[in-house]
């Protein structure tokens, strides 16, 4: 006997299809949950079920006291390219815009120093926008003597490995940490979210041609409109799973 497939499943299936084919556009508001039961044929707790499945997918953004509304797509932050967040981005076609919160030369902190010394460098801080919206919070520390040339260069539309590039320092790789946070103020205040918001924390060392580091980068990313991916191949990337301390 064949089994028949769940209700649920049923309707997640049809709200996925007209998601896909852009009936229900991103932002759009789906009807009352009463109203969609009724259509549907099944109770409030089946048609819960259904909705739960779709804001799992990524698919759905149920807001109290509001509605239920269908996500706008995630930008996607790959780790498997060495390049600029910004870059990364618009290379996936979104509108990316930079505000240059600060720029300046300074004494590292302790856990910067540790990879480009003690001796005074250029701390640029950005708020990546995407679509107007702020996104990601990005604080880089370059050392000199590419710190010193870039001190005064405008840097909210120019890529950092590109403008480095451009003082004659090759990037050759870079290492990378991501892990799960919360937002603290006054980050939480930049980004226009909640103390407490989940976020990515991205660290990011990147080393020039003699594997000296001339770049830390630390990005906080807002994980409700970002998704990290990578692609994985016998000869690709390596990922290394460590637990946190």
């Amino acid at each position: 006997m064949e089994r028949r497939t769940p209700k649920y499943r049923v309707i997640a299936a049809d709200l996925t299809a007209k998601i896909r084919r852009g009936e229900l556009p991103p932002g759009s508001a789906l009807p009352p949950q009463k109203e969609l039961s009724a259509a549907y044929g099944v109770t409030l707790v089946t048609l819960r079920q259904a909705l739960r499945q779709l804001e799992d997918d990524g698919l759905l953004s149920q807001q109290p006291g509001r509605g239920t509304f269908v996500a706008s797509p995630k930008a996607t932050y790959r780790l498997d390219s060495l390049r600029g967040l910004a870059e990364d981005l618009r290379a996936q076609g979104r509108t990316v815009s930079t505000q240059i919160l600060g720029q300046a030369m300074q004494r590292p902190p302790a856990w910067v120093a540790a990879h480009l010394g003690t001796a005074r460098v250029l701390r640029l801080e950005r708020l990546r926008l995407l679509a107007g919206r702020p996104a990601v919070h990005q604080l880089s520390w370059v050392r000199s003597p590419a710190g010193t040339k870039l001190r005064d260069t405008d840097l909210s539309d120019t890529s950092l490995y590109a403008a480095i590039a451009e003082h004659g320092i090759v990037v050759h790789r870079a290492t990378e940490v991501l892990r799960p946070e919360v937002l603290a103020a006054p980050v939480a205040e930049l980004l226009r979210q909640p103390v407490g918001t989940p976020v990515f924390l991205s660290d990011r060392v990147t080393y020039g041609l003699d594997e000296r580091p001339i770049l830390v980068d630390r990005a906080t990313i807002l994980g409700t409109m970002m998704e990290v991916r990578t692609e994985r191949a016998a000869t690709g990337l390596s990922v290394q799973w460590t637990p946190s301390s």
